[in-house]
């Protein structure tokens, strides 16, 4: 039965999806008006485009809905609470989650939801006011309101966000878990509570304060057949051989692919290690867009990390246009993620797993929820994003208070007995992965280490180490 025929057999889902587009049908008023050769070239290369190939009903509704504005953005900054079993190393790589959220009203009853990892500035936000949603296809301008326009587009058109970037290439979307480099024990945990879950990925960036071999032991001990780890080594930054590395980790059942293994200028370098590498090598920080790259085949695969939607787009045809796979990370709650899935619902080679971080949070300003079924997220059906906002929930997350993470020392011990001290600090994540960039020492993954976190408490002995460390930034000792 078609979405719109009602009928006694028709299921609750058909029921909602039919209230839903003649709800939205009714508010509009839609009526189809033939579209001239005039407005075709007054919105552009890419409007052309996106107008000859939608639908007929979608570029009716687009021309319908002339009078359609945006009349208020409502900006909310809340603070998001980690799941509770993977807050410890979070809340010590990052400190407390915030994130922006976007709600935008309309001179109609349709209101978009959009967010993003920081507010955008008033000078952006304005630019949205007044405007026609569709004036924002291909936006280029800010991904966080740019989601919030398509959600109102795909409202107003009655027809669900993917059908606005193109045909349906796939009903279920993968989507990865990701958690950060920790204790070996910490490691197995989280691929025990993500593949109970229902994820057959997870991802994590290597750091050099843990042994990556006792890592992955770990992880194989507890993983289910078929649950793949996606290793991201954040671009080199340590003086392993990386090949010699990525072949040993690569001999592990649940090693699955290779992400940034090399400086990301290399680009000779990865199309030589993809040719010896046994396992998928992915590109992320593609210095030269993915162009030159992707003519080299310096990789198995592509991932485009907060990209515009016009940028994100482009490249898409692009990876389509050669055959290669890709997948879009864009960080973020159910409104991102839920986005990522309606735009590689529709981009032919975006069946690479994809990264959010949605499921590292346990609170959310929309009341649905997407759980994967063995690794893979449904694509909504309803018009436009398919969410409702949760008001007060927004609320409360908006008043919500977490407690901060203060400075602490990682102390890392070396198995012939030599001591390693550092400050760790939320403020500077990056240093967790890339100690290099303090330019103190030059670590590898696979030294014979483990490593402590060691939290402020009120000793004598942290605070000396502490004022130690303030002075001198790394401290090395010699067994006793």
């Amino acid at each position: 039965m078609g979405i719109l025929g009602a009928g006694k057999h028709e299921s609750e889902w058909e029921a909602t999806v039919r209230r839903r587009i003649i709800q939205n049908s009714n508010s509009q008023q839609a009526v189809v008006h033939q579209i001239t050769r005039r407005r075709l070239l007054a919105s552009g290369a890419a409007g052309v485009s996106w107008l000859l190939t939608r639908p007929i009903h979608v570029a009716a509704a687009a021309d319908a809905n002339d009078r359609l504005r945006v009349t208020d953005i409502e900006v909310h900054e809340i603070n998001v609470p980690y799941e509770d079993w993977i807050a410890y190393e979070l809340n010590h790589y990052y400190g407390p989650s915030r994130r922006t959220v976007y709600v935008v009203h309309t001179n109609s009853d349709l209101i978009g939801l959009g967010e993003s990892g920081s507010r955008e500035p008033d000078e952006v936000i304005s630019n949205y006011i007044g405007s026609n949603p569709f004036d924002w296809i291909g936006d280029e301008t800010s991904l966080g309101l740019g989601i919030a326009m398509y959600d109102l587009m795909g409202q107003a058109a009655g027809v669900p966000v993917y059908k606005l970037f193109g045909q349906k290439y796939r009903s279920w979307v993968p989507k990865a878990s990701w958690t950060v480099s920790t204790h070996p024990q910490r490691m197995a945990n989280a691929v025990r509570n993500y593949a109970s879950r229902g994820y057959t990925w997870m991802k994590y960036h290597l750091s050099p304060f843990e042994n990556v071999i006792d890592q992955i032991e770990a992880m194989q001990a507890v993983a289910p057949k078929g649950f793949r780890v996606h290793f991201d080594l954040t671009m080199g930054g340590t003086d392993d051989h990386t090949f010699e590395l990525l072949e040993k980790i690569s001999q592990y059942p649940i090693a699955g692919c290779f992400e940034d293994p090399l400086p990301e200028k290399d680009i000779e370098g990865y199309a030589e290690l993809r040719n010896k590498c046994r396992l998928p090598i992915l590109y992320h920080h593609a210095p030269l867009g993915a162009g030159f790259e992707t003519q080299r085949r310096a990789a198995d695969g592509y991932i485009l990390g907060h990209a515009k939607l016009g940028d994100a787009i482009r490249r898409a045809g692009l990876f389509s246009q050669l055959e290669i796979p890709f997948s879009l990370q864009n960080v973020g709650g159910t409104i991102t993620q839920t986005m990522t899935v309606h735009m590689q619902a529709a981009f032919k080679t975006a069946h690479l797993h994809f990264n959010s971080d949605t499921e590292t949070w346990k609170a959310d300003v929309v009341r649905e929820r997407h759980q994967p079924v063995n690794g893979l997220l449904r694509v909504p059906e309803l018009p436009g994003l398919g969410l409702t906002l949760d008001r007060e929930e927004l609320e409360r997350l908006k008043s919500l208070t977490l407690p901060e993470q203060p400075k602490w020392i990682l102390k890392t011990k070396y198995n012939d007995g030599t001591m390693m001290y550092n400050i760790g600090d939320p403020k500077d994540p990056l240093f967790m992965v890339r100690p290099d960039k303090r330019r103190l020492v030059t670590l590898n993954y696979d030294a014979p280490i483990t490593t402590e976190y060691w939290d402020p408490n009120g000793s004598q002995e942290f605070g000396d180490m502490f004022r130690r460390l303030e002075e001198e930034s790394m401290v090395l000792e010699r067994p006793m």
